[in-house]
């Protein structure tokens, strides 16, 4: 019964996750990332936003663990948390270019 709960819980952390790519201004932040690490202003710069709601969406990532930060001189570099992130996205646009050939 406890592993049954423990999967449960599991399940509910995995769509939490999956809801972090609900949003198509983090999964922009995430495509950027994926390039290079990039500080807020130039997200911002290159996403057309202001650079509060970046910072604003940045935190979001940061605290679901996909993404990280150093700091670099005055500011602060953003990256991927780690290869499992750059998978995640790279099988759904996978995903995405398979089901459009089948049409």
């Amino acid at each position: 019964m406890a592993e049954l709960r423990q999967d449960d819980e599991m399940l509910y952390d995995l769509a939490d996750l999956f809801r972090m790519f609900a949003d198509s201004t983090r999964v922009r932040i995430l495509n950027e990332l994926m390039r290079k690490d990039v500080g807020v202003t130039e997200l911002a710069n290159e996403l057309q936003m202001t650079t509060s709601a970046i910072s604003h969406q940045l935190r979001i990532l940061k605290d679901s663990r996909l993404i990280r930060s150093r700091r670099d001189g005055k500011g602060i570099m953003y990256s991927l948390a780690d290869d499992h992130v750059r998978t995640i996205l790279d099988m759904g646009i996978e995903h995405l270019i398979e089901g459009a050939r089948q049409d």
